[in-house]
């Protein structure tokens, strides 16, 4: 719960910010000068991509949620069985040996999500970010039926 309040806090202030630029691109191009145009029509493309950014992310967030929830009902989630530093940090052997399960388990069923799915779960542990979101990405393709990314 507290990620997803953090992530809508987060989004609250790009919006904002996105609002306050973009009021001072369309104030650049009132003045009407050639250079103040010019910026003013730059500064307008920054907000534009943020929203677009901020969009994906949150329907990646959206989608990755739901199959969660799938997975939850069927009672297919894994089962955390990662040691723990003192600290509460995840073990990085531990997470390596997970990882090894998961991705033995994607390599003999490629075309189920659910396994790609645990596959992401067990990047993240790993501390693998860009691998663990095309991990999801893939899931996320196979479940809706899309043609899944090489």
């Amino acid at each position: 719960m507290r990620a997803k309040i953090t992530y809508l806090v987060t989004a609250a202030v790009l919006v904002f910010y996105f609002v306050l630029v973009g009021s001072r691109g369309v104030m650049l191009i009132q003045s009407g000068t050639v250079l103040t145009v010019t910026f003013g029509i730059a500064v307008l493309i920054l907000p534009v991509i943020g929203v677009w950014f901020l969009w994906k992310n949150t329907q990646f967030v959206r989608k990755a949620n739901q199959l969660a929830a799938e997975l939850d009902a069927e009672g297919g989630l894994p089962v955390d069985e990662l040691r723990r530093t003192p600290g509460g940090r995840i073990d990085r052997d531990s997470a390596d040996e997970v990882f090894a399960k998961r991705k033995a388990e994607t390599e003999t069923s490629p075309d189920d999500w659910r396994c790609w799915f645990r596959l992401a779960v067990a990047y993240h542990d790993a501390r693998d970010t860009p691998r663990a979101r095309k991990a999801m990405q893939r899931a996320i393709a196979l479940h809706d039926g899309r043609p899944v990314p090489a």
